[in-house]
C-alpha cells in the first residue's frame, strides 16, 4: 500500500457561504497555514443576499475558487453542488464548515488513516469550540438510538485533558469537518438533499457504513468550530427540520420492528411532551413547525432524496 507521501493525493475542500462572508474569509485566512499543498478550495455561495466574490478575491486566498447557487440549497445540497464543481482529478473531498478554523497539519492528519486501512471511507478530526478552545465538541459519535432517533457526540462539552486522544472507528461523521474518499462518493452517491439541514451527515454516514466502509475519528487532527457551546433559543425553523428529519432518517434506516418501537415512543412521549411545552411557553409558531415537521413525512417518500 502506498504511503501518503508517495501518493500525494489531490484534496478538494468544500465550504459553504450563506450571508457570512466575513466568517468565510476568517476560515480561508486560517487555511493559509496549511502545510499540505496539493489541494483546492471550493467556496459555494449558497444564495447569499450579497455577492461575496469581491471580498474573497481581495483576501488573496490561494487555490480558492467561488461557485454560486442562485438559491439556498441547504447544507446537503450546497455540499453536493461544491463536489460537482470539484476538479475532475480529485482523490478526496474535505467538507468543512465556513465557521471553523483549521490547524496547519489538518490535511495530513486526516489523510493518514486512509493509508493504514483501505476500508476507511471517511475521517473526521477532533473538534473543539473556537471560543472555548479547550472544550471538546466532537471526538466521535455514539451509536444512533433506534428508540429515540437521536445520537450524542463523544466528549461533548468536556475539557480536553487528553481523555479522547486515542483514534478509532466511530458511528458517524460530523458535518463540520469530514474527509471523504472519492471511491465512497462514486459508490454510495452524494448527500441526500431532501434533508436540507440536520441529519444529512447521519444519513450519509449510515449509507457509507452499509456499503462496507468505516468511519474514523482522527484524534491527532484538530479543528476549531465557532458554533456556540449553548445553542441558545430554539428557532422555529430548527424545530421543523429537526422534527421532520428525525422521522425521515428513521423511515430510511430503521427496520420494521425498530420503526414500530420508535413511532410508539415518539407518539406516546415526544409528541405530548413537546406540544405541552410549546403551549405552556406560548410558542405557537414553534408548535406549528413541530406539527408540520411530522406531517411532512406523510406526503414525502422515504426513497426520494431530492
Amino acid at each position: 500500500m502506498p504511503t501518503l507521501q508517495d501518493a500525494n493525493p489531490f484534496v478538494s475542500i468544500v465550504t459553504l457561504n450563506w450571508n457570512g462572508t466575513d466568517v468565510t474569509c476568517e476560515f480561508l485566512e486560517s487555511t493559509k497555514t496549511f502545510t499540505y499543498k496539493n489541494y483546492e478550495i471550493i467556496v459555494v455561495d449558497n444564495g447569499s443576499k450579497e455577492d461575496p466574490t469581491e471580498k474573497i478575491i481581495a483576501g488573496n486566498y490561494p487555490k480558492t475558487k467561488i461557485v454560486k447557487s442562485p438559491v439556498n440549497l441547504g447544507s446537503a445540497g450546497g455540499n453536493n453542488f461544491g463536489m460537482r464543481h470539484s476538479s475532475p482529478n480529485y482523490n478526496f473531498v474535505f467538507q468543512i464548515n465556513n465557521d471553523a478554523e483549521v490547524t496547519p497539519d489538518l490535511i495530513e492528519k486526516c489523510l493518514a488513516p486512509f493509508y493504514e486501512d483501505s476500508s476507511i471511507g471517511v475521517v473526521c478530526p477532533k473538534i473543539r469550540f473556537h471560543h472555548n478552545p479547550t472544550v471538546i465538541q466532537y471526538a466521535g459519535f455514539n451509536k444512533m438510538s433506534m428508540l429515540t432517533g437521536k445520537t450524542t457526540a463523544v466528549g461533548n462539552l468536556e475539557v480536553d485533558n487528553g481523555q479522547h486522544d486515542i483514534s478509532g472507528y466511530t458511528y458517524s461523521a460530523h458535518g463540520c469537518a469530514m474527509m471523504v474518499k472519492r471511491e465512497v462518493v462514486d459508490k454510495v452517491g452524494m448527500m441526500a438533499e431532501k434533508y436540507f439541514v440536520y441529519y444529512d451527515e447521519s444519513d450519509w454516514s449510515a449509507r457509507i457504513i452499509k456499503a462496507g466502509y468505516k468511519i474514523y475519528y482522527q484524534a491527532q487532527g484538530l479543528i476549531f468550530h465557532k458554533e456556540s457551546m449553548s445553542m441558545g433559543k430554539l428557532s422555529a425553523i430548527k424545530v421543523h427540520y429537526m422534527t421532520r428529519n428525525r422521522i425521515y432518517y428513521m423511515r430510511r434506516h430503521a427496520n420494521f420492528a425498530q420503526f414500530a418501537v420508535f413511532i410508539s415512543f415518539f407518539s406516546l412521549l415526544t409528541v405530548p411532551k413537546t406540544v405541552l411545552k410549546f403551549i405552556k411557553n406560548k410558542q405557537f409558531v414553534h408548535l406549528k413547525s413541530f406539527i408540520n415537521g411530522i406531517t411532512w413525512n406523510l406526503t414525502n417518500s422515504k426513497h426520494s432524496t431530492q
